[in-house]
C-alpha cells in the first residue's frame, strides 16, 4: 500500500527505524510526486480509480473543467505542503517538533490523496509544474528552519496556513454549487489548515515581518493562477 514514510502517524504507514533523515526526505519527495497517494482518512463520495459518481456525471463540462482547474490548484498546495513539512523536519533538531511537523504533514497527505482522486474523477489532470513548485517550497522552508530557527519555522506555518485557508474559503465561492463532493474536501482542508495554525501558534511561533508575509502572498498569486492551467 503506498503511504507516505514522513508521516508515521498514518494508520497504514509506519518510520523505518535509524533510515537517514535525507533519505526520508528524499522518499517523500518521489511518493509525493509519482506515487498514487492513498489516504489515512477515507472520504465519503470520493472513489480513485473508478468511473465517476453521479454527481459527477451530473455536471456540465464548464462545471468540470472550473472544478478540475480549481481542485488542481488546491493539489499543487499539498504538493507544497509536503515539500514544506518535508524540508521543516529536516531543518529543526527538536524533536518535539519534528513530531509535529510529521502529524501535520499526515493530514496533508490526506489532502494530496483527496484532490488528486477528485482530479482523476473529473477527467483533469495535476499541474505539470509540480516538481518545481515542490523543489521551491522544500528550499523556503529549509532555509526558514535553519536560518530563522524554529520559532521562525514555526511562523512560516502559521502564516502559510492563514493564507491558504483565505484561497481555500475563495474557492468555496468559486466552485459549483452542485458539486458538492469538491465542496466538502475543500471545507476539511480548511479545519485541518487552521488546526496546523492553531498548533504552530501554540508551539511558540514568531510572527513573521510584514514584507516577509507579503512575498508570500505575492508567490502564493503566482503559483495559483499558474496552476489553474497547468
Amino acid at each position: 500500500m503506498t503511504c507516505n514514510i514522513l508521516t508515521p502517524c498514518a494508520p497504514h504507514c509506519g518510520e523505518i527505524p535509524n533510515m537517514d533523515p535525507l533519505l526520508i526526505t528524499i522518499d517523500n519527495a518521489l511518493r509525493t510526486l509519482f506515487a498514487k497517494p492513498l489516504p489515512g482518512r477515507s472520504f465519503t463520495g470520493l472513489r480513485p480509480s473508478l468511473p465517476p459518481n453521479r454527481e459527477t456525471l451530473q455536471l456540465t463540462e464548464t462545471e468540470k473543467r472550473l472544478s478540475g482547474a480549481l481542485m488542481r490548484v488546491n493539489h499543487v498546495g499539498e504538493v507544497c505542503a509536503q515539500a514544506l513539512y518535508a524540508s521543516q523536519t529536516l531543518a529543526t533538531n527538536n524533536s518535539s517538533l519534528k513530531k509535529v511537523f510529521r502529524e501535520a504533514s499526515a493530514e496533508e497527505f490526506d489532502h494530496l490523496a483527496w484532490t488528486e482522486a477528485r482530479i482523476d474523477d473529473l477527467h483533469d489532470h495535476k499541474s505539470y509544474l509540480n516538481p518545481l513548485w515542490y523543489i521551491g517550497a522544500f528550499g523556503i522552508g529549509y532555509l526558514a528552519g535553519k536560518i530563522g530557527g524554529d520559532k521562525m519555522s514555526l511562523g512560516f506555518v502559521v502564516e502559510t496556513e492563514r493564507q491558504v485557508s483565505e484561497h481555500l474559503k475563495g474557492h468555496l465561492s468559486k466552485l459549483p454549487a452542485n458539486d458538492s463532493v469538491s465542496r466538502e474536501i475543500v471545507k476539511q482542508m480548511i479545519i485541518d489548515e487552521e488546526g496546523h495554525a492553531k498548533l504552530a501558534l501554540a508551539k511558540g511561533a514568531q510572527e513573521l515581518p510584514a514584507p516577509i508575509k507579503g512575498l508570500m502572498r505575492f508567490a502564493g498569486k503566482v503559483m495559483t493562477r499558474t496552476a489553474h492551467y497547468l
